[in-house]
């Protein structure tokens, strides 16, 4: 039998770098944060924007804090569609080659060059974990989630180190392929 995780469902989302945050919420602004994330210090904050592409707004998306390096606006692939953008799916972070778009925010508006994904789907792990599992960070395995409508996703990647805790991430389009609810769990396959 697999190592076993819960499943989060991330809907779209996106991260701030602080000249950002500044640019959208005025100068001198701290995210406020209002819950905490399964990932340890991680949290939703109070702070939306509106996300415009070529073709439709997302209007009221949902900013995840603490404060990056770079801004990062991560979709699913029907989001990604519906506002007129071709997001490439990527590891978070890993942002050359992508597309840009609008942010608007109360008190400004930000034109990012890049940033805009579809998130990998990944594992957090912490490094026990990871043991516990037999794998490391970095590499490659499956998802089976059981159920009314069983799958098995490939191409799943594990993120370990510090600052990881034990939970799958799929986006929304990943999980109603699956029917997950806020109870599902998968098993690691590594083979």
């Amino acid at each position: 039998m697999g190592y076993k995780v819960e499943i989060g469902i991330s809907n779209k989302h996106l991260h701030l770098c602080q000249e950002d945050i500044e640019k959208l919420f005025g100068a001198g602004h701290e995210l406020t944060p209002m819950k905490d994330l399964v990932q340890p210090g991680q949290f939703a904050c109070e702070e939306k924007v509106d996300i415009v592409g070529p073709k439709n707004t997302l209007k009221g998306i949902r900013v995840l804090g603490p404060a990056r390096p770079e801004t990062q606006v991560e979709l699913s692939m029907t989001d990604a569609r519906t506002i007129g953008i071709s997001a490439p799916i990527r590891e978070s972070g890993k942002l050359d080659g992508t597309p840009g778009c609008k942010l608007v925010g109360p008190a400004g508006e930000v034109e990012l060059e890049k940033g805009v994904i579809v998130a990998l789907r990944h594992v957090h792990l912490s490094p026990e974990q990871a043991e516990e599992a037999g794998v490391k960070d970095k590499d490659i395995v499956k998802l089976k989630i059981e159920g009314e409508r069983a799958l098995v996703f490939d191409n799943v990647l594990i993120r370990s180190g510090d600052g990881h805790f034990r939970e799958a991430h799929l986006d929304t389009d990943e999980g109603n392929a699956a029917c997950c609810s806020g109870s599902t769990v998968a098993e690691i396959i590594t083979d």
